[in-house]
């Protein structure tokens, strides 16, 4: 059955369910909400990040675990009143003074015989006696049978209980939303902005019977792979294992480059005389750069990061190479710029900028070309 619906991204899904959220506490909307998108594509990150931004305590079933009895509870008999009575289950919210997420994940690969249970959840939010509390936010999640994955369609009497919300990836979005603010990889990064077609290769994968493909969540744990595993032919073996072969072999040759001519670190730390040799002189070196600064630029030293980032507008000067005059140095100036002045204001460094020569010489200059 077709997700008749816009595709969005997870930013934009994220987003969405932020209104939602904001609504459904201020009494104007209370629904349920389903994350459709292939496997991978961040639809749990998603969840968590909501819980995280509003405090909400996330109780995370995954149904494909789990039995109608878990969420009906276990029944015992009150022989005081002559009734049977159900022992409710501990993985449901139960508090109304404090807030609470109920993520039903992997819901189109739960069985069918629990489905009705779930009925009552999105749509009466009760199951059996047990009524959610009026904090509680649902959302659940699942994969396409065209996905490839283990997956059931889904029947009206369960989607007519649903606001939808189909995911794509999406390489800028997921590059400004999870992958910066995680601290990934720069090599990673850097890769995804100059071949957004790898960031999900599930549907190519799928097409050709290939087991492995890119998606967001194996992006990840390349970068865990790049941090975590210092030998290089077992490495480079993890993340063939992880992208497919393919994929592995263009990043892998990416990933030593960048390796081999990014060196953040050191020049922040380098006296401005000697920054400029420092430079790297490819497009993915450069793209790299400006993401390790970003990721390395705090108080002790943001006001050096902002310098060296200023330098990368001049290279094609101040190196006289015919590389950087063939690159898109001010674009890339611009974006490292708005990237490091979001993690300024995000951790209350602004004032680096506000008392920074170079940083002034470049708002100058953006003013004279009318770009500002």
């Amino acid at each position: 059955m077709t997700i008749n619906t816009t595709a969005i991204s997870a930013g934009q899904a994220l987003a969405a369910l932020r209104v939602g959220y904001a609504a459904q506490s201020a009494g104007d909307l209370t629904a349920s909400w389903m994350l459709h998108g292939r496997p991978g594509i961040g639809k749990t990150d998603i969840v968590q990040q909501l819980a995280r931004e509003t405090g909400s305590r996330l109780f995370d079933l995954r149904l494909t675990t789990i039995e109608p009895q878990d969420l009906r509870g276990l029944p015992f008999y009150d022989h005081a009143t002559k009734r049977t009575v159900w022992y409710r289950p501990e993985d449901l919210p139960d508090d109304p003074k404090n807030p609470a997420i109920l993520f039903l994940d992997e819901l189109t690969a739960a069985a069918p015989s629990l489905q009705p249970t779930v009925y009552g959840l999105l749509q009466e939010r009760r199951v059996g006696r047990h009524q959610l509390p009026a904090t509680t936010f649902i959302v659940a999640a699942g994969n396409a049978v065209e996905d490839g994955a283990v997956a059931y369609e889904m029947g009206t009497a369960l989607s007519d209980r649903l606001i939808h919300l189909s995911l794509r990836a999406e390489a800028t979005d997921w590059i400004a939303n999870f992958a910066v603010p995680q601290g990934l990889a720069p090599s990673v990064i850097a890769f995804i902005r100059t071949r957004p077609d790898l960031l999900d290769t599930t549907e190519e994968a799928l097409r050709r019977g290939h087991m492995i493909a890119c998606t967001p969540r194996s992006w990840a744990r390349v970068s865990a792979i790049l941090a975590s595993v210092p030998d290089k032919v077992l490495r480079d073996t993890l993340i063939a294992g992880t992208l497919g072969g393919a994929a592995a072999a263009e990043f892998i040759l990416v990933a030593e480059e960048i390796a081999a001519t990014v060196q953040a670190t050191q020049m922040i730390e380098a006296k401005p005389r000697d920054r400029i040799a420092l430079f790297p002189a490819s497009l993915h070196g450069l793209t790299a750069l400006v993401y390790a600064l970003v990721a390395v630029a705090e108080r002790s030293n943001i006001a050096a990061a902002i310098d060296v980032m200023a330098d990368l507008r001049k290279l094609a000067i101040s190196r006289n190479e015919k590389v950087f005059a063939r690159l898109p140095l001010a674009e890339l100036t611009t974006y490292g710029f708005e990237l490091l002045i979001d993690k300024a204001l995000a951790g209350g460094l602004q004032e680096a900028f506000r008392t920074s020569a170079a940083y002034a010489d470049y708002t100058a200059e953006r003013r004279a070309a009318g770009l500002e």
